[in-house]
């Protein structure tokens, strides 16, 4: 039988592990200054329209495909959508003008919700009254609102569609943060 004596040196063992946890943090902090200045802060989003004919939004995934538009407009210019939803005007529109809204569960104990969609233009938007549900197929251009850029549905065809079972949609995914909820 064979024994073996080890002596540890408890300095130099102490002097070890805070060189691996300091080098450890010190990569977690690397990382972190990466992702606030590299990043813009953008959260990634899953769902994503891919480049076809004309892509259908579904209700699953409608409020993260409008995130990701609004994240990264000019990847998605000149692309063909088709979704559902109704007719929302507010006041500062001209007469082109509305939102193919749906309404975004923001806390579902008392189901509150927030109307949330795409800016839309249609030269004859005036035939379809507010609530009015529709089903369109239009093109993302890029343009403003309150001086601020944002996505705009150039609107080719449109026509009124059923009310669905389930009018809600859910918040685009875990990085929503419900700020117009807290009233």
């Amino acid at each position: 039988m064979f024994i073996y004596n080890f002596k540890v040196n408890g300095g130099l063992v102490l002097k070890i592990i805070i060189v691996v946890l300091s080098l450890f943090m010190l990569i977690v902090f690397g990382i972190s200054v990466y992702k606030i200045f590299f990043t813009s802060g953008k959260f990634i989003v899953n769902d994503k329209i891919e480049s076809k004919d004309v892509t259908e939004i579904m209700p699953e995934n409608y409020t993260n495909i409008l995130q990701a538009v609004h994240d990264d407009l000019n990847s998605y210019i000149g692309m063909k959508i088709k979704f559902t939803g109704y007719i929302y005007r507010v006041f500062d529109f001209n007469d082109k003008q509305f939102v193919l809204a749906r309404d975004m569960i923001i806390n579902e104990e008392n189901t509150q919700s927030v109307v949330v969609g795409f800016l839309s233009e249609y030269k004859d938007a005036n035939n379809f009254k507010d609530g009015v549900w529709v089903e369109l197929v239009g093109t993302i251009e890029k343009g403003m609102y309150h001086n601020e850029e944002i996505p705009i549905i150039k609107v080719t065809e449109v026509k009124e569609a059923d009310r669905p079972d389930n009018i809600f949609v859910m918040p685009p995914n875990d990085t929503y943060i419900p700020t117009s909820g807290l009233l």
